[in-house]
């Protein structure tokens, strides 16, 4: 889709061909073949796109991905809202008024800023995405200004934050290597010289992360979606894990407390959060839960009580079993349980292909915890607490 088409679908005779082809009942063949009698090809392709892609974007932007416009790759791209939204929170939070965004895409994170009160603007090179992300902004009835520019030339000055998720693909697709990234690490590094926010992938190596710069961790229901770098007055800890969920937020940090002790497992079993992991907090979560590590390199944690956290899911340890595959496959056998959830953690076991190789039959349904504590393979039968005894 060119700009040209793109505009056109912002018109009125285009919102009229949009609002057709999201009403139109069948198969997209049949829909296309149907509005192609009244309207241009490529025209109708476009609407029937942005209708696709609106019902993929309600998982990431829930009712207002109806309101707002997509290109295939910048869905694919932008934050979902609601870590956009705690992001922008945290810019509000710090009495932040103004913000620019250095390669804005569609106008994800535009929304949330502009949506949390801030006065916003955003570049990038994609002619297509800045119309898209101007329309955005349109829809839903918020300011802010778009410009095709590249990042690393726009003067910050004026912004009292610069916000930047850089484009982690090269010719040969999605891209580890910083140096490859658009705009690249070095340009990034500048950024921290002044209050920003850089959005990276939540992989990044914690030895990447410059001394005096904030990494945070953040989750969405249980699937971590990325890291955000802050500096400046923005950086408050070294660490953060941020868990998003059903009843809000929760944050911790390492300024928290924190226990390292390794002990025998007790009545509970916690698996913190990705987030939590990846931030290397899993000893603030066995601070909270008044407990401790199974091993030092493992990312379990265990307590004699239990306790609700949105950090960690919780588990009732009820008995050890056999951790080889017969003894394993005869002790489950014994138990009549067929079908089985298999969590593992430190050990080369495909749970997949251990499943299938077990053979089970039995009526009962279980979870297996595969791991090591202390030194040593272990497999402990539990129960996610709550679950019908």
């Amino acid at each position: 889709m060119d700009v040209a088409t793109f505009e056109w679908l912002l018109t009125d005779e285009g919102r009229a061909l949009l609002d057709a082809a999201g009403r139109a009942e069948g198969d997209a063949l049949t829909v296309g073949a149907t509005l192609r009698r009244e309207h241009d090809g490529d025209r109708v392709a476009a609407a029937l796109t942005q209708v696709e892609l609106r019902r993929r974007a309600a998982s990431k932007f829930g009712p207002l991905a109806a309101q707002m416009f997509f290109t295939t790759d910048g869905l694919e791209q932008a934050t979902r809202l609601r870590v956009a939204e705690h992001r922008a929170a945290r810019l509000q939070a710090a009495s932040v008024a103004t913000a620019v965004d250095l390669g804005c895409g569609i106008g994800g994170d535009l929304v949330a800023l502009a949506r949390a009160g801030l006065t916003v603007a955003g570049v990038d090179l994609d002619p297509v995405r800045v119309a898209v992300a101007r329309a955005n902004l349109a829809a839903l009835g918020l300011g802010g200004a778009v410009e095709v520019a590249d990042a690393t030339l726009v003067d910050t000055a004026p912004f009292e934050v610069a916000y930047a998720d850089p484009a982690r693909r090269s010719a040969r697709g999605r891209s580890f290597r910083v140096d490859e990234w658009t705009p690249p690490w070095s340009f990034v590094e500048q950024l921290f010289a002044r209050d920003a926010c850089v959005k990276v992938a939540p992989g990044i190596p914690h030895a990447l992360v410059p001394a005096g710069v904030e990494a945070e961790w953040v989750s969405d229901h249980g699937e971590v979606k990325e890291a955000a770098l802050w500096s400046g007055r923005l950086a408050t800890d070294a660490r953060r894990a941020t868990v998003i969920g059903d009843g809000g937020l929760v944050t911790v940090t390492d300024s928290d407390p924190t226990t390292n002790e390794v002990r025998p497992v007790g009545r509970c079993l916690y698996e913190p959060d990705g987030a939590v992991i990846r931030a290397g907090l899993v000893g603030a979560v066995a601070a909270g839960v008044n407990g401790g590590l199974i091993d030092p390199k493992i990312a379990y944690v265990t307590a004699d009580h239990a306790f609700v956290t949105p950090l960690a899911r919780s588990y009732e340890v009820l008995e050890e079993l056999p951790h080889r595959e017969k003894q394993l496959r005869t002790a489950l056998r014994e138990r009549h349980i067929g079908r089985l959830t298999i969590k593992k953690r430190g050990v080369s076991v495909v749970p997949d292909e251990l499943r299938r190789r077990l053979d089970l039959s039995g009526d009962e349904e279980a979870t297996i915890v595969l791991t090591r504590a202390e030194g040593r393979g272990v497999c402990w039968l539990v129960r996610p607490f709550g679950a019908a005894r």
